[in-house]
């Protein structure tokens, strides 16, 4: 009996030692005409192992791609696409290359950032000075998510400056409300369910509480138990 630690190592398992065999089958035939034959019935019949594949665009690419890795790069045959090579398998990938700017303030992230940037490039009139509102308004709601204890407007008008390189300024009474940025309190929360359930449960009841219809001494039980 053969085991599978004796046999030879299958490069892509998914299809089978059956597929692996055929491949094999197919290098060692001598003629290329049949060789094709051999090769495209193999295909189809990997075709049928994986239908999934079907709906992967191009999939039939796949697939012949998968032949010759199968058979090492060995077997040569006519492919309707161009034939892989085993360095296109063993080239690393490219470097990404991430961006290593740095952030003065990480809870108002780079993009703060960039729209401060251009928003000094904005000449001076009512279109700038609604801009500079709405990117204060965005720095003291970023600032909120950071931290909901606390919030100065000081801080946020001192942070724009600093972040303007002294050209963005915003008057104090351009920002918002607290309470129009901080979620409600978990509390509150609790306490709005909880009234939503019990006005659910007297609509389910008819507007009424459910009596006790276990019967027993009660003289004003409307549903006191019969004798059997």
């Amino acid at each position: 009996m053969d085991y599978n630690t004796s046999l030879p190592h299958m490069i892509i398992p998914e299809y089978g030692r059956n597929i692996q065999k055929m491949i094999d089958f197919a290098i060692s035939v001598e003629d290329r005409e049949e060789r094709n034959k051999v090769a495209q019935a193999i295909i189809n019949v990997m075709g049928q192992l994986n239908p999934h594949l079907r709906d992967v665009t191009d999939f039939k690419h796949k697939l012949w791609d998968h032949i010759f890795i199968i058979s090492d790069f060995k077997l040569d045959v006519d492919s309707p696409y161009p034939k892989p090579t085993r360095e296109t398998f063993q080239t690393k990938p490219d470097r990404v290359l991430y961006p290593s700017n740095d952030i003065r303030y990480k809870h108002y992230g780079k993009t703060v950032e960039r729209i401060i940037a251009k928003a000094r490039e904005y000449p001076d009139g009512e279109e700038k000075n609604a801009l500079v509102e709405s990117i204060a308004n965005l720095m003291k709601r970023s600032y909120l998510a950071w931290n909901r204890d606390s919030v100065n407007d000081e801080v946020i008008l001192k942070q724009l400056v600093e972040l303007s390189k002294g050209e963005l300024k915003a008057d104090p009474s351009a920002l918002k409300n607290t309470q129009t940025f901080v979620p409600r309190p978990p509390a509150q929360n609790r306490d709005r369910d909880k009234k939503k359930q019990s006005n659910n449960g007297r609509q389910g009841n008819g507007g009424f509480r459910k009596e006790n219809n276990t019967g027993g001494n009660n003289p004003n039980n409307k549903f006191k138990r019969k004798p059997f």
